[in-house]
């Protein structure tokens, strides 16, 4: 674990030795190199997990994950460029730290062997996270936004903590091998019920669920394109990667108590697509999109079954590259108009045709069309709910017209159009911004040859 961990502390001393024309480029190679050390862990056994200490081990349902946190730092770095450019050179370099910390501690989490060691830095991720939101965000609501994050992170928490002691208490351990080879199985009481809430919440909340998600809208809008990237693509896999990993672990009682979730889940992604119909800011719906995707996560996981942990894991990663590359597309347009606003872009698609092609790109990937990763993610969701349960779907259908309605939508009015007077002295779209769809798009096709890498621990 040290040849990831050690390269990735040490981009702090490289970020504040740089020259400041020379930093940018330092970390972004440096950083490319750190996740090609990691993709390595793309190849290892189904059977058994490569353990690389006492607290740190990877198996096939976080290595993807891993690769994915590893890939999004010269990602995010390439996509921070212009916006943080008329800072003073201290402020660029607390930033680029900021991100590095942030990517250290999501790499420890996937990695962590320990519950209680992966709560922790569950936790820690919010500190750099909050930072980046209030200081470099875009709007004076950057306050309201981290404070509604940081609350309901918490709120959903701390049950989780008193739970994890509970269980260490009762069972001794918090490893997750041990924890599985010694399952021992629950009964369904009042006591146990709650516990069962409490280890879950917290990372439903995260995900987030349709009722607890009104802080990620808010987080994600106000965030800077590096806060924005970040929060889609790996903290809100967060919550299903520790749904996976405790949902397995509480295994008799998700069974029953898992109904109102899935029906909660199933109504919420039709709600939160319908909401995506009416959005005015761009951000708004690329966020409330991310909600919808979710919530097909979580039904997946709530399930239990190996096909549809498989899918849940697909899309998951599918929907961490789609999501970021809608983010830094939306990101490029603010940047040339300085407004969120949708129908304020009207026909960009005359001024910048290339970018034009990257935003038909980034939607029909959000469409789960193929040759995209995103088609396997959903399809093997949908065959998994609809053996579980052949009405929902109806849901999911739905879901599919609602969800290629508001892409669309989206495209139509952003692209099309005739231009608003507004728009003079336009920008040409940079190479720095093709660099980096290109990064985000080649992933999301590629993976479609080999699903395999992406599938989690049950293939």
């Amino acid at each position: 674990m040290l040849k990831i961990i050690f390269p990735l502390f040490m981009l702090l001393p490289l970020t504040w030795l740089s020259d400041s024309k020379k930093v940018w480029v330092n970390v972004t190679a440096y950083s490319f190199l750190i996740n090609l050390v990691s993709i390595s862990l793309l190849w290892q056994n189904n059977e058994n997990s490569l353990s690389f200490s006492t607290m740190f081990s990877t198996d096939p349902l976080s290595a993807p994950l891993l690769v994915l946190t590893t890939w999004l730092l010269p990602l995010m770095l390439l996509a921070s460029q212009n916006h943080i450019k008329k800072e003073p050179e201290h402020s660029k370099k607390s930033y680029i730290s900021l991100l590095i910390c942030l990517q250290t501690m999501l790499v420890m989490t996937f990695s962590a062997n320990e519950l209680i060691m992966f709560y922790i830095l569950f936790e820690a991720t919010l500190i750099p996270t909050l930072v980046i939101i209030t200081r470099w965000g875009n709007q004076t609501e950057r306050l309201n936004a981290g404070i509604y994050f940081l609350f309901y992170t918490l709120g959903g928490s701390i049950p989780l903590l008193i739970a994890l002691i509970f269980i260490q208490n009762s069972t001794g351990t918090l490893n997750f091998m041990l924890m599985m080879m010694s399952s021992s199985s629950t009964n369904q009481t009042w006591s146990n019920n709650i516990l069962w809430l409490a280890s879950i919440m917290a990372f439903m909340i995260k995900m987030p669920l349709y009722g607890v998600h009104l802080w990620l809208p808010k987080a994600h809008v106000e965030a800077p394109i590096a806060g924005s990237m970040i929060l889609a693509a790996v903290l809100l896999k967060l919550g299903g990667y520790g749904m996976m990993r405790v949902s397995m672990m509480l295994d008799p009682m998700t069974k029953y108590m898992a109904f109102p979730f899935i029906l909660l889940s199933l109504w919420g992604m039709i709600m939160t697509s319908s909401i995506c119909l009416r959005q005015t800011d761009l951000k708004s719906l690329i966020a409330y999109s991310s909600v919808s995707h979710m919530a097909l996560v979580i039904t997946a996981i709530m399930i239990q079954t190996p096909w549809s942990f498989m899918g849940a894991t697909t899309l998951m990663i599918a929907h961490g590259l789609t999501s970021s590359l809608l983010f830094c597309l939306a990101n490029t347009n603010y940047e040339r108009i300085h407004s969120r606003t949708m129908i304020m872009t009207r026909g960009l698609q005359t001024v910048l045709p290339l970018m034009a092609t990257w935003w038909i790109v980034a939607s029909l990937a959000n469409l789960a069309l193929p040759p995209s990763i995103n088609l396997v993610g959903e399809l093997i969701i949908t065959i998994s709910l609809f053996s579980w349960s052949s009405p929902s779907i109806i849901l999911l259908g739905m879901n599919i017209l609602i969800t290629s309605l508001y892409s669309m939508h989206m495209i139509i009015v952003t692209q099309r159009g005739k231009l608003t007077n507004h728009m003079i002295n336009l920008q040409p779209s940079h190479t720095r911004e093709s660099t980096l769809m290109t990064l985000h798009t080649l992933p999301l096709i590629l993976l479609t040859t080999n699903p395999k890498l992406t599938m989690g621990p049950t293939l």
